[in-house]
């Protein structure tokens, strides 16, 4: 039968992105809310309907074909709009409901993120707040997020960025006294070659040089580590520098409130980095409206004036 005499439904559509995302049938069909056997003869009925098979079938994995994946790049985004329409039907004038689903990095989880999503859930407390955190880039609209939290330099050109938590932040470097009574206080970036260091790796990433700055002067050093941890880590690494493991490079706000304890001590602080803090970017193309409410609140946080005079902590330069 010829595709244009019968369409596929909105809900096939949906289950195919479904295993899409999922890589399976067995995942996809358990988010889903429906059978394996269900999930399966959805794609088979869809591929009949194509004529081309959009999945390639192993008794591991499932994976898009090549024609699949150019149906799934293409039917994500307008799926997303559809979806975002149904919502923003349902919102009356003065109630918003939905889900807000936002792609971020594990760096803005510590004190940039979370007071935003409690103000927000507080003003709206029928929207659904999904948060996926992950460090590696990923195309938002194809993972199915409505909006996504990266640095400047990560921003596509047709995305709208509205800049969320600090204008400005800033990287520290620091050590315990305890380890500081062991080895000589570094007196210049080079210096670190000789320490023990504390390093983060970011998802999907290699292991960065260290960035400073001073007097217009750039200077970039990749010290030895003595322990490597990933950004969900990054709690354990604080511990290791706190009992005098190593020199921890790390975001200023995470270092801050044991600078202000003595618990650290600050290293060549006229060579820390200061640059643009984060921004939320989302589709020109549309915009639901719980992100558009969450994107308000975002702008009053802006707007209202800092607690302090204290810049709040940026990430390290990490090359990505």
């Amino acid at each position: 039968m010829p595709i244009s005499e019968r369409s596929a439904s909105f809900d096939d559509l949906h289950v195919f992105l479904a295993v899409v995302e999922a890589a399976g049938f067995r995942v996809a069909a358990r988010r889903l809310g429906l059978s394996p056997s269900t999930v399966s003869e959805t794609i088979s009925r869809l591929e009949a309907q194509v004529g081309v098979p959009l999945l390639t079938r192993t008794t591991r994995s499932v994976v898009p074909t090549e024609a699949g994946s150019a149906f799934a790049a293409r039917l994500a985004p307008l799926f997303g709009e559809a979806l975002a329409a149904m919502r923003d039907v349902a919102n009356s004038k003065d109630v918003v409901r939905g889900r807000l689903k936002l792609n971020v990095p594990g760096a803005v989880m510590r004190d940039i993120l979370p007071p935003l999503v409690d103000r927000f859930l507080k003003r709206h407390p029928e929207v659904q707040v999904e948060i996926v955190v992950e460090d590696r880039l990923v195309d938002i609209t194809a993972a199915g997020c409505d909006a996504g939290i990266r640095y400047g330099e990560h921003l596509e050109q047709d995305m709208i960025a509205v800049p969320i938590g600090p204008r400005h932040q800033e990287s520290g470097l620091a050590a315990a006294p305890s380890y500081l009574a062991r080895h000589p206080v570094p007196k210049h970036p080079r210096d670190l070659l000789d320490h023990a260091c504390l390093r983060i790796r970011f998802a999907g990433a290699a292991l960065n040089a260290w960035e400073f700055e001073k007097g217009g002067e750039t200077i970039r050093v990749d010290p030895p580590a003595r322990i490597i941890l990933g950004t969900a880590g990054v709690e354990a690494l604080i511990h290791h520098a706190l009992t005098g493991q190593g020199v921890l490079y790390s975001f200023r706000n995470w270092l801050d409130p044991h600078l202000a304890s003595g618990a650290l001590v600050p290293l060549l602080r006229d060579w820390w980095p200061r640059y643009d803090g984060p921004r939320l970017y989302f589709s020109s193309r549309f915009m639901p409206a719980p992100l558009r409410a969450f994107v308000d609140v975002v702008h009053e946080q802006s707007a209202a004036p800092p607690a302090s005079a204290d810049i709040r902590g940026r990430p390290p330069a990490t090359g990505k």
